[in-house]
């Protein structure tokens, strides 16, 4: 896609995700919010499960010809064949810390294209912040007061900022991590790096790539394992801010795993390709 069709799609999927956020406000911290568990022991809630039909509604009239590969549906056993472009979404990353009383959840949209993600957005709304694609190396955020407002008006009605990912600091990293996912392993490998970690910050669902793409961190090591949808519109945002990801072991980090499930293994999100160069083992 040309970066005109992608400015396109976010003019239309930025109304998408801010209603579909306000779905997600609507059962936060509610007693009905209907929450279960899945044949894989993960919870869902009803949040999850409404915002997603309202997104993929937002996507049969909006891209009709683009599969979409969505949590819930697929936990349903409804995956659709893929080619070499295909969306993947997110309803609601971050059930646990959704169900826990955090605001550190998120509503993810990610388009994939040849293995690779090239727009995302990923919303916020209990903390106001919406991060997403303006082309293939463009990426902006906005502060959201009022989600209803803001959903009525769209992409138009936010106050942008660009998003650029921080140079190598010279004698440290500041590293983010996960709330509720963080290894051992994961310790071991920041442990081997030649810089040392002088600072942290955990925090939950898809906002630790976003925090990369922002400026706010170097590094997001994940040993651990993920989905496709968890990832891909995180990894848009920190890809066109200029950042990239890797698997754990260096290689280019794909989507559209089908044989696997579209399971992701571990990957590094890095700030930048001076500073994975910078990081590699001698």
């Amino acid at each position: 896609m040309k970066d005109a069709e992608l400015k396109s799609l976010a003019e239309g999927l930025t109304v998408t995700a801010l209603r579909a956020g306000l779905i997600t406000l609507k059962f936060f911290k509610s007693d009905a919010n209907g929450v279960t568990q899945k044949a894989d022991g993960s919870p869902v809630t009803l949040a999850d499960q409404q915002a997603e039909v309202l997104i993929l509604d937002d996507l049969r009239k909006l891209v009709p010809d683009i599969p979409v590969i969505a949590e819930e549906a697929v936990s349903r056993g409804e995956v659709p064949d893929v080619g070499s472009r295909f969306f993947l979404v997110d309803p609601l990353d971050g059930t646990r810390e959704f169900t826990g009383g955090s605001g550190e959840f998120t509503v993810n949209i990610g388009l994939v294209e040849d293995g690779e993600p090239i727009f995302g957005i990923v919303y916020a709304p209990a903390l106001g912040d919406i991060y997403l694609t303006l082309g293939h190396e463009a990426a902006a955020t906005a502060k959201i007061s009022d989600p209803a407002a803001a959903a009525e008006s769209g992409l138009s009605g936010l106050s942008l900022t660009p998003m650029k990912t921080r140079p190598p600091a010279a004698d440290g990293l500041t590293v983010v991590a996960s709330r509720s996912h963080g290894t051992s392993e994961g310790e071991a490998w920041l442990e081997s790096l030649p810089l040392p970690v002088t600072g942290r910050r955990n925090i939950g669902s898809s906002l630790k790539f976003c925090l990369v793409a922002g400026g706010e961190a170097d590094l997001y090591p994940r040993h651990g394992p993920t989905m496709e949808w968890d990832t891909a519109a995180g990894h848009a945002v920190v890809r066109a801010a200029g950042g990239l990801v890797t698997t754990a072991d260096g290689a280019p980090f794909r989507y559209g795993k089908t044989d696997a499930g579209y399971r992701n293994t571990g990957f590094i999100v890095y700030s930048s390709e001076a500073l994975r160069d910078r990081l590699k083992p001698v």
